[in-house]
């Protein structure tokens, strides 16, 4: 079978992994924004219990292995608590908690690089601490976090082929189908390699351009 004719054959599945992994990735930075935006909120709070449960949320997060918090969530805690859990939301949950850990550093230093000055202007000028942040540090904040938000998108989206071993059927675990099938590795594994790359490739791209739009 040729190259070409190996594709045709092959694209409509590892198409369906794409998406899969697309769809992973998208709902999982959304939960991840916000789980990042309570952390990181947390951190810079002035309530010291806050910040020990977003240092201890962070620290756990970062120091474990994903696939080792895919594991924990898809089999650990169903065994522990009696009941099933279906591998698309276990790997969306993994994700999720993984991501938003990385998120909220991101918030917290997106934060903490607006000169602290706004925030006590506002506040001399009567602005609640609350109103002060979101309608005047936040949106700022937000500029300088984007580049890292879409960089953390990026990662996640490679992190979901760990999820192959909890039985998703993501674009590594179609690629993994296919070769069984076909014994084809090294042409199933390029074909792989270049959606993922054409897809981080497009989110790069798009990076770059809110960035410049941005700086204007």
């Amino acid at each position: 079978m040729d190259m070409i004719s190996l594709f045709q054959k092959s694209f409509p599945e590892l198409l369906k992994g794409l998406e899969m992994t697309i769809f992973i990735t998208v709902i999982s930075m959304i939960i991840a924004f916000f789980i990042g935006a309570i952390f990181g909120f947390f951190s810079i709070s002035n309530n010291r219990v806050l910040k020990i449960i977003a240092r201890w949320f962070v620290d756990i997060i970062r120091g474990t292995p994903l696939i080792v918090q895919a594991f924990f969530i898809f089999f650990g805690l169903p065994a522990v608590l009696n009941f099933r859990m279906n591998a698309v939301v276990a790997g969306i949950i993994a994700i999720s908690l993984n991501a938003g850990a990385y998120m909220s550093e991101i918030f917290r230093g997106g934060i903490m690089s607006i000169d602290k000055g706004q925030m006590e202007a506002a506040r001399s000028l009567g602005v609640p601490y609350r109103t002060s942040m979101v309608k005047i540090i936040f949106p700022q904040a937000i500029k300088v976090m984007i580049p890292s938000i879409v960089n953390q998108f990026i990662i996640s989206l490679k992190d979901t082929s760990i999820l192959s071993v909890i039985g998703i059927q993501e674009l590594t675990q179609s690629g993994e189908m296919i070769i069984a099938s076909t014994f084809k590795s090294f042409q199933i594994w390029l074909m792989v390699g270049i959606m993922y790359f054409i897809i981080i490739k497009i989110l790069s791209i798009a990076s770059r351009k809110i960035e410049r739009c941005l700086k204007v």
